[in-house]
């Protein structure tokens, strides 16, 4: 089996392209491929619930207009769109990623750690949620087969937050200062999100490294 390890955030747009890219390469190889996705921050220093609109906070801390950031995000819609995304950043407002990454550390000891992190993505992108609260990351969580009461004990607790940190220092140690970053068997790493080819010719690399 392959073992992929992906650092990425919540509240990164090209993680979420980097991912759908990811699985279906995986998905054409027919490989025995295992995915974990791993905790990683752009920005811990938001504070939780400020809810800031995304072209709103782009356009301050680049010094640009709210209308040039549109136009940068294009982009990524139509990126996103050639590979069934929908990106909707006129909904999308900042958040804390720390709760929703403690989250995945749960639903991954549940086996669920790939369907919450793409729950958790389409919320951040698409429904325009603030993943900083705890009612909607309950919900969320719920959706892809979570426990409600184990949820919320977590997040009111500091569950899981050293397991956060231990990703994120691991992210350092490996030369990472950017996501999304692929690490393959350990071996050999991918950055930033490529297109499908780059993906497919790291799964061929892996697979015959494994075998040799």
């Amino acid at each position: 089996m392959i073992e992929i390890d992906v650092w990425s955030d919540v509240a990164c747009p090209w993680c979420y392209l980097g991912k759908t890219r990811l699985e279906k390469a995986v998905a054409d190889s027919g490989l025995d491929v295992s995915i974990r996705y791993r905790s990683f921050q752009l920005d811990p220093t938001v504070v939780p619930g400020q809810g800031t609109p995304h072209t709103e906070l782009l356009a301050a801390k680049f010094g640009m207009s709210v209308e040039q950031i549109e136009q940068m995000n294009q982009r990524l819609v139509d990126l996103g769109a050639a590979e069934g995304l929908e990106y909707r950043f006129d909904r999308y407002v900042q958040a804390n990623t720390r709760d929703a990454h403690r989250l995945l550390h749960l639903a991954h000891q549940q086996g669920l750690g790939p369907q919450m992190k793409d729950r958790l993505l389409r919320a951040q992108f698409t429904d325009g949620k603030a993943v900083d609260d705890v009612d909607t990351l309950v919900e969320l969580a719920v959706e892809v087969g979570l426990d409600a009461d184990q949820v919320r004990d977590v997040l009111a607790s500091d569950a899981f937050d050293a397991e956060v940190q231990a990703d994120i220092d691991e992210a350092a140690a490996l030369g990472a200062r950017g996501v999304p970053f692929f690490v393959f068997d350990r071996r050999f790493a991918v950055s930033g999100a490529q297109p499908g080819e780059v993906f497919a010719e790291a799964l061929t690399r892996a697979s015959a490294a494994a075998q040799s």
